[in-house]
């Protein structure tokens, strides 16, 4: 806090002193009962963070540390070096002198943005040696030779998550923003974070479930995912919409968007201003968007290739009967898209050419890097998830949103941990957040066969890796036109690993890197004019040297992603088509019922 500030102490009310209390007891009493009560089962939930995994990484690096003590030993030194330069600075600042700060944040750093960790002595000292013992702690296990490369990959990972885990931010007695509300409250912030931090225990079953933001405040069809629309059909799988036309005259060959599994298709669809769904009906598609399940243990036996037949192949049939036109232009997301380019080698094989246009959005099909995710990937930990899915017959949608989070834990675990708990506020209401919260599950064969053909084997990117519908999938088969969106700080799907389908596809292909990361990078409404998109007509090898040819180009990637679909619309206009006027049936409004299941 500032030296100019002087917050006033507040005495806390003694009745709302004692309601807080008496509140805080009956939830820890509640939740006690319950973890006992849990105890006589053997419900224990999967772990990301395996003590297991963890402690055999670190077992492997100290093995390795003490095969060099004197590059250990000189790490120590440097650290303290620069503690010994932020004592000596310290003490120039004491007698009124000016001195350069020894360790300063990340520009995109958001946890050091409050004065006081500029402006008071204090908290810039505990700022800079937490600085300064990161920095060193990060080196020391990168600089650690005689590691394969998993073991490495896992080391920083972790080592990553203890650093941040271990900042003042993190703590209310230095964190300044927290001392200010503690004094300004008499405390009541921190009753009522443990009050908030009780339910979100007992939300996640002893598990903390942490609130990103206010669910109550959210419904879909209401306020998010609103765009006018029909089902039109549905499976065990997915059901299929049809949006409702808002031009007179629409392009000839409908859009069909095929989102992941691993999330809800919304995410195209929370508001006007942002929806690339409401986007591309004003722009003049028929579009249809496949809204998958999210499944329990009675699909546990659906596998990938159940996906592919009951999902896009399923959706092509429809489209057709719904609209009378063959030929289509297809989107997959992520996931999606990895199903789309599997579907897409399939048709080849069987000499189907329904789709005469391919996008992919930050689609992997060479998983050899799969950036950080790969850390989760590996035997131990795959025969763990195994066995979870065996005793339930789908992965929990709760575990696959952990570890994404873990990915970027600052800004999705400890930020909340601050604001919830710390300060004792609830959560903001935020629909990307209540997206990111409304976890889907995985059924069990599907996800086994994903798991280990694409993250272990990484067999998808070899031709016949991988054999779906008695097909072998060859990739190289693709000869249509393809369009490849990936984003520059994507940490699920690395746009260098994604870049790798240029040189997979045989047909022309434009690729494509937006700013930003997994989500915001694609959801980038022209209007927004947020972030800039490369382009290199040409397609090296590698994709150092597609960056070093490229070019920047400013305003949403959706403009240009317009210009090259515009090729392959199937020439002029027809009349707009609303959805029941074909051979099928209307069976509920969009978003319709199967986006609609929560995960308790």
């Amino acid at each position: 806090m500032a030296q100019s500030e002087k917050p006033q102490a507040k005495l806390a009310d003694p009745e709302e002193l004692s309601a807080s209390i008496a509140k805080v007891a009956e939830q820890s009493q509640r939740l006690v009962s319950e973890f006992l009560e849990r105890q006589k089962g053997d419900d224990m939930p999967f772990q990301v963070l395996d003590p297991a995994v963890v402690g055999k990484a670190f077992a492997e690096l100290t093995q390795q540390m003490w095969q060099d003590p004197a590059k250990v030993f000189e790490h120590q030194a440097a650290m303290w070096q620069d503690f010994l330069e932020l004592s000596a600075r310290t003490a120039r600042q004491t007698l009124g002198e000016e001195a350069e700060p020894v360790a300063r944040p990340a520009a995109d750093d958001k946890r050091f943005k409050d004065d006081a960790w500029q402006d008071n002595p204090l908290f810039d000292f505990i700022k800079q040696s937490y600085l300064i013992a990161a920095k060193h702690i990060q080196a020391n296990v990168q600089d650690v030779d005689g590691l394969d490369q998993k073991t490495a990959e896992q080391v920083d990972f972790y080592t990553r998550q203890f650093v941040d885990a271990i900042a003042p931010t993190n703590f209310a007695s230095t964190n300044p923003k927290v001392v200010r509300e503690t004094l300004e409250t008499g405390g009541q912030n921190l009753l009522d974070g443990l009050s908030n931090m009780l339910q979100d225990l007992e939300a996640g079953k002893g598990k903390l479930r942490i609130r990103m933001t206010d669910t109550d405040a959210f419904e879909l069809g209401k306020n998010v995912a609103v765009t006018p629309g029909k089902v039109v059909f549905q499976n065990d799988l997915m059901q299929l919409l049809q949006y409702a036309p808002s031009t007179e005259k629409v392009h000839k060959r409908p859009l069909l968007i095929m989102p992941p599994w691993i999330n809800k298709f919304y995410i195209l669809d929370l508001r006007a201003k942002n929806s690339f769904i409401k986007w591309a009906v004003d722009e003049g598609h028929t579009v249809f968007v496949v809204s998958w399940v999210n499944p329990d243990g009675k699909l546990a036996d659906k596998t990938f290739e159940d996906y592919m037949f009951e999902g896009p192949l399923a959706a092509l049939d429809v489209i057709e009967k719904a609209t009378g036109e063959r030929n289509v232009k297809a989107i997959g997301y992520c996931l999606g898209g990895t199903l789309l380019a599997c579907t897409l080698a399939y048709m080849a094989e069987k000499k189907d050419d329904r789709v005469k246009a391919a996008t992919f959005l930050t689609t992997m099909t060479d998983f050899a890097e799969p950036g950080e995710l790969g850390v989760f990937i590996d035997e131990q930990q795959l025969s763990a998830m195994e066995e979870e899915m065996e005793k339930k017959g789908y992965f929990e949608g709760g575990a696959m949103a952990e570890a994404f989070n873990l990915l970027r834990a600052n800004d999705l675990i400890w930020s909340f941990v601050i604001n919830n708990y710390l300060l004792g506020k609830d959560p903001f209401p935020f629909d990307l957040l209540y997206w990111n919260s409304d976890s889907t599950r995985m059924p069990r064969e599907m996800h086994r066969f994903y798991l280990r053909n694409m993250y272990q084997e990484n067999l998808l990117c070899k031709p016949g890796g991988i054999t779906l519908g008695g097909v072998p999938i060859d990739l190289t088969r693709i000869d249509i036109p393809a369009y490849i969106l990936s984003t520059k700080e994507d940490h699920i799907a690395p746009w260098k690993s994604t870049y790798a389908a240029t040189q997979l596809y045989s047909g022309p292909v434009r690729f494509v890197l937006g700013g930003s990361g997994h989500i915001a990078g694609v959801i980038n409404p022209p209007a927004a004019n947020k972030y800039a998109f490369m382009v290199n007509e040409e397609l090296p090898h590698g994709p150092e040297a597609w960056l070093a040819g490229s070019e920047t180009h400013e305003g949403s990637w959706w403009n240009d992603w317009k210009k090259w679909v515009g090729r392959y619309n199937g020439g002029k206009k027809v009349t707009a088509r609303q959805p029941g006027d074909g051979a099928m049936d209307v069976l509920e409004d969009a978003p319709g019922s199967y986006v609609k299941q929560r995960i308790a």
